[in-house]
């Protein structure tokens, strides 16, 4: 897309110190970045909160303005003479809305580096800022105001109620303060302008997302060079670790606003100090096995749970865990009404009444709720079986299992829910479930604060 495979790398010692600078800086951008990003979202989410209109209002004024810094901010640089031999073999000045060398407010002969920065397409600023073919075409003035202008840009408007990204600002972004930063070592490096912008995205991108081997390729089949591969690995590196000492990356504190449980790949080393019976909170909502049409119905109305284990003999001395059953399910039984008069009459054939597609996941905005079903108060003292419909091979840890076995088991096998069962005979059957919030570090450190204690704090929360 962005080929600079024409570009000769040649690698010195003496070259690693601008990229472990661009690295450095990198993660620290990245990480205000993120900082900054979230206090927005958060803002966005309080007006957003005041409805439709709100948000229209608010996509307004962010698109005026945009105009106003898109329009105004090129006023703030310089005409620069055009060059002997234009690059590309383009016309200077040009008033295109692709290519390079806009004239905008500049006299016939002069160009706006500016203008040509932010009124190109964003594959064409990219191009340009990459390319080693420019080394003299952009002003360091010009080079951080336009880094300037997209930062401040790419806060505002992600977040909004139109589609908006975060990939290419980023790499705008870096591109910007990595080619000034190229322009001014150039003389005492032989990592060229061009380069350097290709490092200093991909040090924004590492310090913003995170991520590693998978930004390393797309930045490879971005760029067509394969030789960069050691500096792109070496400035990620550096990065993501820089970062790291700050907050946690762009993906994970939007999942955390949005309050969605987002899982690491490994357990915490503090998890191998507690058991799954230490984590475990209630209260615990059970059914019987030949549950009562209105208990079901008052649960599910006073809670959110998603799965309920279904007991067997509660009253008795040796009650029976047979299994777990999910709220999408308890919801088709009541819409369906296959209801019973007693606790003694149990229809053999409840389960021939119904197919595998009743249960099945349904599509977005089209789940079942139980304030849409209707069940009237001689409903309420009918009985429903729930043995068919259970889920009689639930996975299960003793209640005295590490935590990260617990963890792994539940990360790995991919579950919703883990049966936490207790050691000893004579107890109820079942402890608690586990679900992904029970994992959560902030979940953990509010029940035991003592394992926060010595913990590097970050600075976005």
């Amino acid at each position: 897309m962005f080929d600079v495979s024409a570009v000769s790398i040649t690698y010195r010692v003496v070259d690693l110190l601008p990229v472990v600078i661009l690295g450095v800086i990198g993660g620290v951008v990245g990480a205000v970045y993120n900082y900054l990003l979230v206090k927005t979202l958060r803002l966005y989410a309080l007006v957003n909160l005041k409805g439709p209109i709100s948000k229209m209002l608010l996509a307004c004024v962010v698109s005026i303005f945009t105009s106003c810094c898109i329009f105004g901010i090129p006023w703030l640089a310089k005409c620069t003479p055009c060059p002997a031999g234009a690059m590309f073999n383009e016309e200077c000045p040009n008033t295109d809305s692709k290519g390079n060398f806009k004239r905008f407010n500049c006299p016939e002969g002069y160009y706006n580096d500016l203008a040509s920065l932010i009124f190109n397409t964003n594959d064409g600023a990219v191009k340009s800022i990459f390319s080693s073919a420019t080394g003299k075409e952009f002003r360091q003035s010009s080079l951080m105001l336009y880094f300037v202008t997209i930062f401040t840009l790419g806060l505002v408007t992600y977040g909004l109620a139109l589609p908006s990204g975060l990939f290419i600002p980023v790499i705008l972004i870096g591109s910007a303060y990595g080619r000034s930063i190229g322009e001014l070592i150039a003389s005492f490096t032989g990592i060229d302008e061009g380069l350097c912008a290709v490092l200093g995205a991909a040090s924004l991108l590492g310090g913003s997302m995170r991520m590693t081997v998978s930004l390393c390729v797309i930045l490879l089949e971005l760029t067509n060079n394969l030789s960069l591969l050691p500096f792109i690995m070496l400035v990620l590196l550096i990065s993501k670790t820089t970062a790291d000492c700050f907050n946690v990356s762009v993906y994970n504190a939007i999942l955390h606003l949005k309050g969605l449980p987002c899982l690491e790949g490994h357990p915490e080393p503090y998890m191998g100090h507690l058991t799954a019976g230490d984590v475990v909170t209630g209260p615990l909502i059970t059914f019987s096995g030949i549950e009562k049409v209105g208990n079901i119905v008052e649960i599910l109305m006073n809670t959110k749970h998603n799965g309920f284990p279904v007991i067997d003999g509660y009253l008795s001395e040796k009650p029976v865990l047979h299994g777990l059953i999910l709220r999408s399910h308890l919801l088709v039984l009541l819409k369906r009404k296959e209801f019973q008069l007693s606790q003694t009459d149990v229809s053999a054939d409840i389960k021939q009444k119904f197919c595998s597609g009743d249960f099945a996941k349904r599509g977005s905005g089209r789940d079942i709720k139980i304030e849409d079903i209707n069940i009237s108060a001689e409903e309420q003292e009918m009985y429903i079986d729930l043995h068919p419909f259970c889920n009689t091979s639930p996975y299960t840890v003793v209640e005295t299992s590490s935590l990260t076995k617990a963890f792994s088991l539940f990360r790995q096998v991919g579950l919703r829910h883990l049966c936490v069962v207790p050691k000893e005979a004579g107890r109820a059957p079942i402890v608690g479930i586990l679900t992904r919030h029970d994992f959560m570090p902030a979940h953990i450190f509010d029940l035991h604060p003592y394992l926060e204690e010595g913990k590097p704090k970050l600075l976005v929360s």
